[in-house]
């Protein structure tokens, strides 16, 4: 079964994963990195976290970001030349034949992509293949069921399920973080440094951001066209579930949280 991207790439999704940041999603990462390094960034999306490691490699440094679809390169572009960047190429290329020889790479990292593939531990070990000995190959993905939050929502309740539901009939692991030394260990990998961190959402703004952007995303996304053409949902539940999201993010107690897990594998 061809890989589903659950999340699509409409306008609502790429404005939620073009907030992220290295700081704030590949932090694990970022004391690995130093000047003159050659980085892979694995489903780059709109660029924003690989725009961050091209600076921490620097000016002798070098960094692709690679998509399997051409919207989000275009975004990513623009942004490079926005931040005056014009050494990090992005190309189109599939994790699961990725296009470049052997040992090509000091850094291999994916940032939520494992979580969407029917083979993870076939991709983790086509990222290897393209780091050099001595390298580093690097995810991090999120785990769905650690998702907590308050107050209490059923409508953001029958969200959380419906999604595990819809990933896993895509055949995808929505609780990827919980698999990540798993999947390293079946792809050969060793020497491993796990870790895990989390992203908090309890302030007003971050409240309002993070239950407007899914609010969204659940009207808008391939998420919402999947669910409904499954027949998991209709439509007039999707607009529930969505105004549970905006009730939510307005209420005075708002707090949310979801674990990640990130491993780093030393090649």
């Amino acid at each position: 079964m061809a890989d589903v991207y659950l999340h699509g790439h409409h306008a609502s999704v790429l404005a939620s994963h073009g907030a992220r940041t290295a700081a704030d999603s590949a932090a694990y990462l970022l004391p690995h990195l130093r000047e003159g390094l050659l980085v892979l960034d694995v489903g780059c999306g709109p660029g924003t976290i690989t725009l961050d490691l091209a600076e921490a490699v620097g000016p002798s440094g070098q960094v692709v970001g690679v998509e399997n679809v051409d919207g989000p390169l275009d975004q990513a572009r623009r942004l490079a030349a926005a931040r005056g960047d014009d050494r990090t190429r992005f190309e189109l290329a599939d994790v699961m034949r990725l296009p470049y020889a052997g040992a090509s790479f000091d850094v291999v990292h994916a940032h939520q992509v494992l979580q969407h593939l029917t083979d993870p531990v076939g991709a983790l070990r086509e990222m290897a293949r393209v780091a050099r000995p001595g390298g580093l190959v690097a995810v991090r993905d999120v785990d769905y069921a650690s998702m907590a939050w308050h107050p209490a929502s059923e409508g953001m309740t029958r969200w959380l399920g419906l999604y595990r539901r819809l990933a896993r009939l895509n055949h995808a692991e929505p609780d990827a973080g919980r698999h990540l030394v798993a999947w390293a260990h079946a792809a050969g990998l060793s020497h491993l440094t796990p870790s895990a961190s989390l992203w908090t959402y309890a302030t007003p703004e971050q409240c309002g951001w993070w239950g407007g952007t899914w609010a969204r995303r659940t009207l808008e996304s391939t998420f919402a066209t999947q669910a409904v053409e499954r027949g998991l949902v209709t439509p007039e539940e999707l607009a529930e579930i969505s105004d549970a999201w905006h009730a939510w993010s307005r209420h005075p107690d708002a707090w949310f949280a979801m674990t990640h897990a990130e491993v780093i594998a030393h090649v």
